[in-house]
């Protein structure tokens, strides 16, 4: 029923709006309410980034708000490095890329960046996308279905959403325990012969905090003849002597087949890329559709990437601090008697267990004490594992440390979740 059907007249118009709810309509309300009652809706914060003062913002109140849940791990988004190369860019080019890079969206930038992130993880070529999810889905889901779908892909069980998404489709799916070598052989070995095999995995775990056996994957890639998918995301920028990463840090960069990696958080801008051989990037950048048929990154957000890139691959003090930051704020968790997740990363994941009490707890903590920490929830992490996901900055000061570390037991004794005399 239409609202010309209905009779647009005198009658209620709260009876007129349910009587043409379409079934779709009705079920969003439905699952809208349920995600309510479980404590899962999202909702955000309103926040306004200061580029001078990050990681402090304001809210719409104009109360100072310390940001402890951004994925700007080096604090790069607002420095002068980023800004004046996307101011150059803009007055040179405008602001849009006008369009797909095969219409008219390529730039002397646009390649520049791609040569640039083909030189930090030592491959043959790379290629930029609009996001890292775009990157993952468009890369992961072009390979498997080229040579007539004849693929099997291995994946890492607590691989990112992206990397689902792109494999999605694949004709065979096999599913290792996570960081599990032994039960990734078992299923490699049970494997036809016959099928192309792609084993994909991460180095940072985002959600844990912890590091995937990269070295020991990457040997079984080469035994069993399977194509190795990297995604570095959250670890580009802040590891190995020039920031390309886990593999770099490791020194397997050259047994790696195919690395992805996102420039919208330690390199503090925006888009994502994959890098790999030439055939291989070739092949991707006249295939995937998820790159053929997107507007390109506008040269300002290439330009300030590449100016990232370059600046970020000599920032080892940068990175040095970072690190230190990090393990200075888990120091000062367990100081007061908080125990985080077992994380070896940047990643400092605190256990709450509960949905709707971790959205309680993140909302304490903004409201009584000024700080913002997402709640994690399902479905990103499985329900009964919800979590706080702290993630220290260079820009984090001791001060900003001990402030989060007390204002969290605080909240955690006032919800139950820590004792009264703990530390």
């Amino acid at each position: 029923m239409t609202f010309l059907q209905a009779g647009f007249n005198s009658g209620s118009l709260t009876q007129l709006a349910e009587a043409v709810l379409h079934p779709f309509q009705n079920y969003c309300r439905d699952e809208l309410a349920r995600m309510k009652a479980e404590g899962r809706y999202r909702s955000f914060a309103a926040l306004y980034k200061s580029r001078s003062d990050f990681p402090r913002y304001t809210d719409a109140e104009g109360r100072e708000i310390i940001v402890w849940s951004s994925n700007d791990y080096l604090g790069l988004g607002g420095s002068d490095i980023l800004a004046d190369a996307a101011i150059r860019a803009v007055e040179m080019h405008g602001v849009g890329s006008g369009g797909t890079r095969n219409i008219s969206g390529n730039t002397p930038l646009h390649e520049a960046l791609e040569r640039e992130l083909a030189t930090l993880h030592q491959k043959d070529a790379a290629l930029v996308f609009t996001s890292g999810y775009v990157a993952n889905q468009a890369a992961l889901g072009t390979i498997l279905a080229s040579m007539g779908g004849n693929w099997q892909v291995f994946s890492d069980e607590k691989n990112h959403n992206s990397m689902i998404a792109g494999m999605k489709n694949a004709r065979h799916k096999s599913i290792f325990r996570h960081n599990d070598v032994a039960h990734l052989e078992e299923l490699l070995a049970a494997a036809d012969p016959a099928v192309n095999k792609l084993v994909a995995f991460e180095s940072v775990y985002s959600m844990d905090g912890d590091i995937g056996p990269l070295a020991e994957l990457a040997a079984l890639c080469r035994k069993y003849g399977a194509l190795s998918y990297l995604d570095e995301v959250h670890a580009v920028g802040m590891y190995g002597p020039t920031g390309a990463g886990v593999a770099e840090r490791d020194g397997i960069l050259d047994q790696i087949d195919i690395v992805q990696g996102t420039l919208a958080k330690a390199f503090g801008c925006h888009g994502g890329y994959v890098a790999a051989g030439a055939e291989i990037v070739d092949y991707l950048r006249s295939a995937a559709a998820g790159f053929i048929f997107t507007t390109s990154l506008p040269p300002a957000l290439a330009a300030a990437a590449l100016a990232s890139v370059r600046y970020v691959k000599g920032a080892k003090a940068l990175r040095a601090r970072h690190a230190e930051r990090a393990a200075r704020l888990k120091a000062a968790f367990r100081a007061v008697g908080v125990e985080p997740m077992p994380s070896v990363s940047h990643i400092v994941p605190v256990p709450v267990g509960d949905a709707a009490l971790c959205r309680r707890v993140s909302q304490m903590l903004l409201e009584d004490h000024g700080l913002y920490v997402t709640p994690i929830n399902y479905p990103t992490v499985p329900r009964g594992t919800e979590r706080l996901r702290f993630t220290a900055t260079p820009r984090h000061g001791d001060a900003e440390i001990e402030q989060a570390a007390q204002a969290l037991a605080d909240v955690l004794r006032r919800v139950g979740l820590l004792r009264a005399d703990a530390a």
